[in-house]
């Protein structure tokens, strides 16, 4: 198998989480462009429609998706017409901001709902469909979108104040998602169904690029490549991992991150 036939995403169908959030966008038309069938899910309906228009003038492979992916029966009823998926891709996440005084019990809930329970219900309910991809394609691929804070602490210096701060909730619900990816591809690798995370450095969206010129400049003085990420930085390492070019990687998680973890 050549190159350009081991990244090729043709016949494959793809289920990603998080749509159409600013890092969720560029993950789809990554993978449709690759050739995958792109199937987008979210809450928001005149988002997904939005989403699957722009990505069918582009001449990409789309269906949405909506419904809530913290809503177990959803989730069921979904997936109980599905019978054929190669990649699920669990992008979403809902959460503030704030310093360990200001947070309170609820935001750790939520934060878990999210990032750890709804990645269970979500590939509980996707299993059959992986399984029936794996048995008759010989892979399927789950990849889950951790963070860096998944596997070190925020520098609390550069944030303006304590409300701003990124939350332990946050790395905390991340670093439970990292430690279950590899026990999920422990579980599932002798099935053919590998089990993998990204874990993003600082990818800050077009929102906070422009009204937050001070904070940017503090977190790419923070990363080795002096500089913050951009959306389509992660298109290529999402490709990856869905594709037969990763099909020895199980249980790894993937750092891009501008070398921030390095230090």
């Amino acid at each position: 198998m050549n190159i350009e036939q081991m990244f090729n995403l043709n016949g494959k169908v793809a289920f990603v989480t998080g749509a159409t959030g600013y890092l969720g966008k560029a993950m789809v038309h990554a993978l449709g462009s690759a050739g995958a069938h792109v199937i987008v899910n979210g809450r928001d309906k005149s988002k997904i429609l939005a989403l699957t228009k722009d990505m069918e003038k582009l001449g990409l492979s789309v269906e949405g998706a909506v419904f809530d992916i913290t809503n177990e029966s959803h989730i069921a009823d979904y997936f109980s017409k599905v019978n054929k998926l190669n990649i699920l891709v669990n992008n979403a996440y809902q959460g503030g901001s704030g310093s360990i005084e200001l947070s309170d019990s609820q935001d750790y809930r939520n934060s878990y709902e999210v990032s750890l329970v709804s990645v269970f219900n979500l590939f509980k309910a996707a299993l059959p469909a992986l399984n029936n991809s794996a048995l008759k394609e010989g892979d399927a691929s789950v990849i889950n979108i951790a963070s860096m804070y998944g596997i070190v602490s925020p520098d609390l210096s550069i944030y303006k104040d304590q409300k701003s701060i990124n939350p332990a909730f946050y790395g905390a619900s991340k670093a439970a998602l990292i430690q279950w990816t590899r026990q999920a591809a422990c579980e599932f690798g002798p099935q053919g169904i590998r089990v993998n995370s990204i874990s993003p450095g600082a990818f800050p969206n077009e929102k906070v690029q422009s009204k937050q010129d001070n904070f940017v400049e503090k977190l790419s003085n923070k990363i080795p490549l002096r500089r913050v990420g951009k959306s389509d930085e992660l298109c290529a390492p999402v490709v990856f991992l869905a594709s037969s070019g990763s099909s020895y990687i199980n249980g790894s998680n993937l750092v891009v991150d501008g070398g921030w973890t390095s230090y």
